[in-house]
């Protein structure tokens, strides 16, 4: 194991004020559609409180699911979210930023949510992932310094 990278710093607060908008949201449809039509504001809310748990919960691995990186592959994952594998002589290159529109492309994963990326892996083949090629994956971590030094220590890219 060359290093383990957690990302949880970086990416957990902004999940945790989408949780807590989320709640006050919970509150406030549910009054004015429980004036209106309770049945409705019960479903609402149960949907609601359901996704509520399910960002929790997703938030709560961040910490114990880090992006992994050894000498036969890198594992870039986002909590329970997503986990991808990749062989580490399929890693072409790396980058500290990508700009926006080359985020929303196809080819590319961006496991960062709704933070913006700061370490940018760029692949030599592309992978399947899901019904999708990525031939680039971009994420949030908490010492991308660290991970480029990591990754360097593995020789020089192809």
């Amino acid at each position: 194991m060359i290093g383990a990278f957690s990302y949880h710093k970086a990416i957990a607060p902004v999940i945790w004020v989408l949780i807590g908008l989320s709640s006050v949201e919970l509150v406030v449809v549910h009054l004015l559609l429980a004036h209106w039509w309770p049945r409705v504001a019960a479903v609402v809310a149960i949907a609601t409180m359901m996704g509520i748990g399910w960002l929790v919960t997703v938030v709560r691995s961040f910490r114990g699911m880090p992006v992994l990186l050894d000498a036969e592959r890198l594992l870039m994952r986002v909590g329970r979210l997503r986990s991808v594998s990749v062989p580490t002589d399929h890693i072409g290159g790396l980058r500290s930023s990508c700009d926006g529109a080359a985020l929303k492309q196809r080819h590319v994963l961006n496991l960062a949510l709704i933070a913006y990326p700061n370490v940018v892996v760029d692949l030599t083949a592309p992978i399947e992932v899901g019904r999708r090629q990525i031939s680039t994956i971009a994420h949030r971590l908490d010492d991308p310094a660290g991970f480029a030094a990591a990754l360097n220590r593995l020789g020089p890219r192809t």
